[in-house]
């Protein structure tokens, strides 16, 4: 593994929790029948935000590292 890609799973870790929250929510509030039937839906939306949050947060990190990486290949 290159210290790009290492530096990019640093991000991509730091960054998970909070796209897990937002997909969760994003989840919980375009769920119509949640309220109805809670639950059975809160689990698969739970497990549902942790399956769709890690290649999230992989394609998010490289745009949060953006700035070092411009500032590292102008020197």
């Amino acid at each position: 593994m290159t210290s790009d890609n290492r530096a990019r799973l640093r991000v991509a870790a730091l960054i998970f929790v909070m796209v897990n929250a937002v997909v969760f929510l994003v989840a919980v509030l375009t769920t119509p029948s949640l309220s109805q039937h809670a639950f059975l839906w809160i689990p698969v939306v739970v497990v549902s935000s942790f399956v769709f949050s890690p290649p999230l947060a992989w394609l998010i990190s490289p745009l949060m590292m953006q700035r070092f990486i411009q500032e590292r290949n102008m020197r």
